[in-house]
């Protein structure tokens, strides 16, 4: 998992950060208001840990760091638990962090399903709903089942788990900062003018965040996933539409308007289909679930003993004939993976990521996906690009849930007033 950067002592509150004399009062509460974050941030991330062991990776007294401490004891996100092994001396107390001390919603709304997962400060899934639904067009039905997901998480939740701190939100479009709550309506029309939380935050008393589906999708991997320790990758989702998480030195790059990983949208074949954007040949009109569908249906004729013939294919049908060697699946998914190298080669070529994690839909074909893929990036990039990883992702179909929901917590590390009660300290 990808932690935090090394706590210095100027990090913890040594030094001054703003135009404020030394030893002003504003500047000494600024000071201690860094130092008690620090200490807060560092019992997160080891879980469990001594004062002394504060004292020196921050580099202030011991007596400093106890009084931080007796502070956050009187939050209930970190109690004593015991005595450590003595190094020669008194044993120390342990701190440990309580990661049931609060709960997070993470909401997955995709252009056919909504999906809440429930998890606590660890990032550890405690509730999962889903369900199928038109989500692109069917406004006012998903913002319903949204919150009846949502209620459903909350009503399974441990008797050991907390309050709600927030609520994440995955979203199948690009966000606009300033009307985090809209779907843009060139993507999915129905939605024109409607809100997406529905008035989540203020029923429940939390803040909301909203975020593109596939840059937390690369969150959940970076926290949780493949790309734990990377800090250049990039996270594709191929859905019914084909998105990325493009994340650059460890932070999630959203570009000059906030839309960069639109990967779907890379033109791979001039002369191809009409695409949603106004283009032509894009990715998704190749490698999205209605392609995939349609391009199988159109190789029906070729393939009379397909498993495919059987029924109306979907997408599920098509997947699980790939993975029992189906001729006319292989033929379908390995185009797919052509398209998708295609893409991505350039990518490569242009950012020389360290590795590559696919998630959504497709994932689940795993070699039988990714083997023709990393042959199509091969074969069309420099020698340096070798070195990339191309993986599924682990996290299965709760990945951009749970980064909704890691969205919210780090949040909250970065800035520990918004858990309840330690704004007070």
């Amino acid at each position: 998992m990808r932690g935090f950067p090394p706590v210095s002592p100027q990090r913890a509150g040594e030094g001054p950060t703003s135009a404020a004399a030394p030893g002003r009062p504003q500047e000494r509460t600024a000071g201690r208001r860094r130092l008690a974050d620090a200490v807060l941030e560092l019992v997160w991330r080891h879980k469990t840990i001594s004062r002394a062991e504060i004292s020196r990776l921050t580099g202030r007294s011991r007596s400093t760091i106890s009084d931080m401490v007796a502070d956050l004891l009187q939050t209930d996100l970190v109690r004593e638990a015991g005595s450590g092994r003595s190094r020669g001396g008194r044993r120390p107390v342990i701190l440990e962090f309580r990661d049931h001390a609060h709960v997070i919603l993470g909401v997955d709304m995709g252009a056919t399903h909504v999906s809440a997962a429930l998890t606590d400060l660890r990032g550890r899934v405690l509730a999962w709903h889903d369900r199928i639904h038109d989500v692109r067009g069917d406004p006012e039905g998903s913002v319903a089942l949204l919150s009846e997901l949502c209620e459903a998480c909350l009503a399974s939740r441990p008797a050991s788990a907390g309050e709600l701190l927030g609520i994440g939100f995955g979203l199948p479009s690009p966000v606009d900062p300033a009307s985090p709550d809209r779907i843009s309506p060139r993507v999915f029309p129905a939605w024109r003018g409607q809100r997406v939380f529905g008035g989540l935050g203020e029923r429940f008393g939390v803040p909301v965040y909203a975020e593109n589906d596939a840059n937390l999708g690369a969150v959940a991997e970076q926290w949780w996933g493949k790309a734990a320790g990377s800090d250049n990758f990039m996270y594709v989702k191929v859905g019914t539409g084909v998105g990325a998480g493009i994340v650059l030195n460890g932070e999630v790059f959203r570009g000059a308007t906030g839309v960069a990983g639109e990967l779907g949208h890379i033109v791979v074949d001039g002369s191809g289909p009409p695409c949603v954007c106004g283009s032509r040949g894009c990715l998704a009109t190749f490698v999205g679930t209605r392609a995939l569908v349609a391009r199988a249906k159109s190789l029906l004729r070729r393939h009379p003993d397909s498993i495919l013939a059987a029924a109306e294919p979907d997408i599920v049908a098509i997947e699980d004939a790939a993975l029992a060697g189906d001729p006319l699946a292989v033929a379908v998914t390995d185009e797919a993976a052509h398209y998708l190298g295609t893409a991505l080669a350039g990518i490569m070529n242009l950012m020389n990521l360290g590795s590559i994690v696919v998630g959504g839909s497709l994932a689940r074909l795993g070699e039988r996906l990714l083997a023709p893929l990393r042959e199509a990036v091969l074969s069309r990039t420099l020698v340096g690009s070798a070195a990339c990883t191309i993986d599924a992702s682990s996290l299965g179909p709760r990945s951009v849930a749970l980064g909704a929901a890691t969205h919210v917590l780090v949040a909250a590390l970065a800035d520990p007033r918004l858990f309840p009660g330690v704004e007070s300290r």
